[in-house]
């Protein structure tokens, strides 16, 4: 699962298997801002549940 990119922002989203978490790093022109956490089931998480919580993060800060 690659990074992905809106408006000058890199949203780089890392998980692990064991504990079923995830992050997504938030970088704005390569400077990071944050990162975004969540939990997922199964073997990896789902690609909508990341587009979903990027677009979110972008709505809630007018990105």
């Amino acid at each position: 699962m690659g990074a992905i990119e809106r408006n000058g922002y890199r949203f780089k989203p890392e998980f692990s298997v064991i504990n079923q978490d995830g992050v997504i790093h938030v970088y704005q022109n390569g400077a990071f801002i944050e990162e975004i956490q969540f939990q997922f089931s199964g073997e990896f998480p789902e690609h909508d549940l990341i587009e979903e919580l990027v677009n979110h993060y972008c709505y809630e800060h007018g990105i």
